[in-house]
């Protein structure tokens, strides 16, 4: 009588209304009296505010006010978190601008065309101080302080009290100096938020977020009123990648103003200005080294990580420790040494991007990996095979404290390697170098292990089903394209046989659903499908307890037919109440029939689900890539990802989210890179010069997914949402440089552009195969204290350019 849809290709029940444009976005409100606000931007990386002269700007047709920070009446603020008091940053910049984009002023007028005109009109007098764009030059004693208060440009040092010794206990040790360069989030649609009074008085405020409660709770305490008095609506999100996080200093702004003219505001920010005011992510520069013996194994890893916090270091700040916590990846790895520095510097603040601080612990130690396994001329897949964490491991603490809580990490890559067909495409690579061929074929392979929900594992869940037979779901996760309405309402067909387009998802309203973490962290399944799932099951626990009553039966001989819809005596099937029956006969259930002890009416339950602890999501890539030598061009021939996320619930939506995952995966290893000149003029600042990888640049993927439950939650789902870039990125990395290494490369930093593989091949046609990184730097034997090893000069001489 039970069936069940889970782990079935249930197309996607939120595409229609995408698909007609029937959905309502940022841009597409329209509010009653509607004003528009447009920011005035600083135009230098670091200066002194002289003087804001905004007369000509007021004398624009259709503007409604004009105001600096003076007028704001609204203190500074974090974005998310506190790395430092020193780092708070006001939303209209006070005495002196921080990086090209820093907000100066802001207009409000009738139109958006006006707004733009009056800001442009804005005559800002700065008095130039020097700048600082790279983190390591940012360390150097002599750098231009961004925060003087603060003393230096550190914004959080981590120095290990495990101080390894790497050289004694190997027999090999391979290094490497790795750049993770910085990245965009790049969202399809840009970042945005409007504003109103409504008729109670309660600032209600759009954003285009993925965490609507924390929102509310910044936005309220940050402009001093109750969070009961602050509600957070989002409409459609076109995409979010981590980047859709916080109370932007842009919102705070907009309610500022929404409060001081009483009427509602927009803010719409162009293309341009989401590429220098979006927080941006990665920027990593990794020192990096692996020991091992002569047979393969690993002896430990060394770590010396210089991460970059933008202008005013938040949430970015702290993801170089999310990457020491995934340090020892999918390995047995004996023994860790990992220390951190993060600086300020004259450019976009840093926060999340997909995988947020995993995807660099991966890169790191992958190109590590594939270095060793060219030195110690062992395969690449079998020198991993040599060290992965065997199966019986599990759960497994490692050597940064985290405990990994399920896995069998070789099965993904053994199918990853059949499904290619490893042997023969070695071979093939073997037969075209023998052919001179200007067209060579590379190889490149990654496991990965992650972690996700490793922030906030508890979730609100909620279920009420109507007297037409409908059912509602409300969850604090915020959907903006991955498919929640669907996978939710699967998870509550399953056991009711409520059809799921006869469901609904309620979300994205702190009015409308009790409580929240949102979405980030692939946290969304695994924690809000846990809370949707548990109080379906206590929801059906109350209507089994009422079909009892009704029926006069007992509750143990109820069971849901689900092939039916409805709930029926064991064994005497045509006993039975439909689902909208139950509803209407809620309404007057006799005391003690329905439990309500958790504040619910009708036929309804709702609950927190927690999680405890984020879950360990696994996998391996290969890639097969072509690499052009006359001119450096690469293309992507196939790529098979097989990711490991628990309980697949619904296979479409996993090969939709790994095939997202791969594509942002390849933009890093061969297109994305967010730059800025010395001066801190950004230099990526539209779509013309900032590379994203389109449908022509990619080849068709092949996704394979294996299940390996985790005992954390009830569905035994892990997160997927980022785990596809986490392994595509060096396997794509170490592709192109498997292409190159016979012809003596052996490193070529992210983006593998046509440019830098001309120049290495150029390199070692001249000088031969070079490791530049064969000795230990000065920078790994002396002093612990990091801050004194941290000399840039010395770090990029160690690099051997």
């Amino acid at each position: 009588m039970a069936h069940s849809i889970l782990g079935t290709r249930v197309q996607r029940t939120e595409d229609p209304d995408l698909l007609r444009g029937a959905a309502t976005f940022m841009s597409d409100l329209a509010l009653p009296g509607q004003l528009h606000m447009v920011l005035v931007r600083s135009e230098m990386a670091h200066a002194r505010l002289v003087a804001i002269d905004t007369t000509a700007a007021l004398e624009v047709p259709g503007v409604v006010a004009v105001r600096t920070a003076a007028d704001l009446g609204v203190g500074p603020h974090m974005h998310v978190v506190s790395v430092h008091g020193d780092f708070a940053r006001h939303p209209l910049a006070v005495e002196r601008v921080r990086f090209v984009g820093d907000t100066v002023a802001v207009v409000v007028a009738e139109t958006r065309s006006a707004a733009a005109d009056a800001a442009a009109a804005v005559v800002v007098e700065y008095d130039p101080l020097p700048a600082v764009v790279d983190p390591e030059d940012a360390l150097d004693p002599t750098a231009p302080l961004l925060f003087p208060e603060h003393g230096s440009n550190i914004a959080l040092q981590l120095v290990d009290t495990n101080r390894l010794d790497l050289e004694s206990c190997s027999d090999t040790v391979v290094r490497g100096r790795f750049v993770n360069q910085r990245m965009a989030a790049t969202p399809m649609e840009p970042n945005g938020c409007a504003a109103f009074i409504d008729q109670e008085g309660r600032l209600c405020f759009y954003a285009s977020t993925q965490m609507p409660h924390l929102l509310r709770d910044l936005l309220a305490a940050t402009l001093g009123l109750d969070r009961s008095d602050v509600r957070v609506i989002v409409p459609a999100v076109g995409g979010g990648f981590g980047a859709k996080i916080g109370l932007y200093h842009e919102f705070t702004v907009c309610a500022a103003m929404t409060r001081q003219l009483g009427r509602p505001v927009m803010w719409t920010p162009t293309r341009s200005d989401d590429m220098v005011s979006l927080l941006q992510s990665r920027g990593q520069v990794q020192y990096a080294e692996l020991g091992c013996t002569n047979d393969g194994r690993f002896t430990g890893l060394r770590v010396h990580l210089v991460g970059d916090g933008g202008a005013y270091p938040t949430i970015g700040a702290f993801l170089p420790a999310g990457s020491r916590r995934m340090a020892q990846g999918p390995y047995a790895m004996p023994a860790l040494q990992y220390d951190i520095v993060v600086a300020a510097t004259n450019t976009t603040p840093m926060g999340a991007y997909r995988g947020a601080g995993r995807p660099e612990a991966t890169a790191l130690i992958e190109r590590l990996v594939d270095h060793a396994a060219r030195t110690l001329e062992i395969d690449p897949i079998e020198l991993r095979i040599r060290n992965l964490l065997p199966d019986d491991s599990f759960p497994f603490q490692t050597l940064t404290g985290i405990t990994y809580d399920s896995g069998r990490y070789s099965l993904p890559l053994r199918t990853a390697a059949r499904a290619i067909d490893y042997e023969a495409v070695r071979a093939h690579q073997q037969s075209r170098r023998a052919n001179g061929d200007r067209v060579v074929l590379g190889i490149g392979v990654a496991a990965y292990v992650e972690i996700t929900a490793g922030g906030t594992a508890s979730e609100f869940g909620a279920v009420e089903v109507h007297h037409d037979g409908t059912a509602t779901i409300r969850c604090g996760t915020s959907a903006h394209g991955q498919g929640h309405r669907t996978s939710f309402s699967m998870i509550v067909s399953a056991q009711t046989g409520i059809p799921i387009e006869r469901i609904r998802l309620v979300d994205n309203d702190t009015d409308l659903v009790r409580s929240g973490a949102g979405t980030g962290g692939s946290r969304s399944l695994q924690v809000g499908g846990s809370a949707v799932h548990r109080a379906t099951e206590a929801m059906v626990a109350k209507a089994r307890s009422l079909a009892a009553h009704l029926l006069e039966a007992d509750s143990a001989d109820i069971e849901v037919d689900t092939e039916r819809g409805v709930l029926a005596v064991r064994g005497v099937p045509a006993r039975s109440l439909s689902w909208g029956e139950l509803a209407m006969a809620s309404l007057d259930a006799p005391e003690g029939v329905l439990d309500r002890s958790d504040g619910t009416s009708g036929l309804a339950a709702q609950l927190d689900f927690d999680q405890t602890t984020g879950s360990f999501p696994f996998g391996a890539h290969i890639s097969i890539v072509e690499v052009d030598l006359d001119t450096g061009e690469v293309r992507v021939v196939r790529h098979v990802a097989v990711d490991d996320c628990g309980t697949v619930i619904n296979p479409l939506l996993v090969e939709g989210q790994q095939h997202g995952g791969i594509a942002a995966g390849i933009g890093q290893a061969l297109y994305e890179h967010v730059r800025f000149d010395d001066d801190g003029n950004p230099l990526t600042a539209t779509l013309m010069d900032y590379t994203i990888a389109s449908a022509a640049e990619l080849p068709s993927f092949e996704t394979i997914s294996t299940e390996t439950p985790t005992p954390l939650n009830p569905l035994g789902a892990k997160g997927i949402g980022e785990a596809a870039t986490i392994g595509a990125t060096p396997a794509v990395q170490n592709a192109v440089i498997d292409a190159l290494a016979h012809l003596g490369v052996r490193h070529i930093d992210m983006p593998c552009t046509p440019e830098r593989i001309w120049a290495a091949l150029r390199q070692a046609e001249r000088f031969g195969p070079i490791d530049p990184w064969s000795e230990p730097a000065s920078w790994v034997r002396q002093a612990d204290a990091l801050g004194d090893d941290l000399d840039p000069e010395g770090l990029r001489a160690a690099e051997g350019a």
